[in-house]
């Protein structure tokens, strides 16, 4: 996906005054003497991808689970839809309209497309005590949903272990929009796919945003990140070191971010002496000057 069509697909940019279906305000979270997160203020408006971005370590699993209701914050204000909550359990965050798709999926590999794309929330009918599944009803309804996403499948009765894994990703992404998400989470989900399958994923994210949802798209890759993301925050050590819009960080500075430009421009004094290393390439610290992370009113 080219810039000028990312741009053509995004449509208008939300008001300044629009209130952001999730927001985080100086968020934190410490597990007794250890802070985990401090000060991450994001906000995440219909209709635009929020990207989260760090290295292992910097604090991007704590904050899915504070955002899906897994865990609660110790410091900072979490919002929905401008009113202050603090999730006791996931169940409460989905019936704000918040879904998460972790890399696992939540998927049966041997059971059918149909039947995971309804697991745990079957449709059944007949009255109490002879209820049975409504099996036609939800062949059809997944059929149709996979279809307005824009997937296709010939036979909904494969095993959805048969599938690759970005049309597994693609499955988890419609079943999350039929049941209500409003914000869709996405924890590295081209994490352990090809090119191809990334590629398919990324289209798929693009069309969930365009559909009107929330995204956020957890990932370690900023290249990725730059084709679908309107936002982008990147965390390292638990703090957030970058906040930018799409038009004020290239892709450039979010690889030099994403990578520890800074470190590696201060060392490399140090490398230059190490025989057989190529330094001139490095950059210097003053070509490594982006955003830094915005104020919780700034951070749409």
């Amino acid at each position: 996906m080219t810039t000028a069509d990312h741009s053509k697909n995004n449509g208008k940019v939300p008001p300044a005054d629009e209130t952001p279906i999730v927001e985080l305000r100086g968020t934190g979270k410490s597990y007794g003497n250890i802070r985990a997160l401090h000060g991450v203020s994001l906000a995440v408006h219909p209709g635009k991808v929020t990207c989260v971005l760090g290295d292992n370590g910097a604090g991007k699993s704590t904050l899915i689970k504070i955002i899906s209701g897994l865990h609660q914050h110790t410091e900072g204000e979490f919002l929905i839809d401008g009113e202050p909550v603090r999730f006791s359990t996931p169940r409460e965050a989905l019936d704000r309209g918040i879904a998460t798709v972790y890399q696992d999926l939540a998927t049966v590999p041997l059971m059918p497309v149909w039947r995971n794309f309804f697991l745990g929330s079957e449709m059944t009918k007949g009255s109490w005590p002879i209820r049975r599944l409504d099996i036609a009803r939800m062949k059809k309804t997944a059929d149709e949903e996979l279809r307005n996403m824009g997937i296709v499948l010939d036979d909904l009765e494969q095993p959805i272990g048969t599938l690759s894994g970005g049309q597994r990703q693609c499955v988890a992404i419609a079943r999350a929009v039929y049941f209500g998400a409003r914000v869709l989470i996405l924890d590295e989900p081209t994490a352990a796919l090809g090119v191809k399958q990334s590629g398919v994923v990324l289209k798929y994210i693009a069309a969930a945003r365009d559909r009107g949802l929330g995204v956020i798209f957890i990932t370690h890759n900023p290249h990725h990140a730059y084709m679908v993301g309107d936002h982008f925050n990147v965390l390292r050590l638990g703090t957030l070191e970058l906040s930018a819009d799409r038009s004020e960080v290239s892709l450039d500075e979010l690889t030099n971010h994403m990578a520890g430009g800074a470190e590696l421009a201060a060392l490399k004094h140090e490398l230059a002496q190490v025989s057989g290393v190529d330094v001139e390439e490095l950059p210097e610290p003053e070509d490594l000057t982006a955003p830094v992370a915005a104020t919780p009113e700034g951070t749409s």
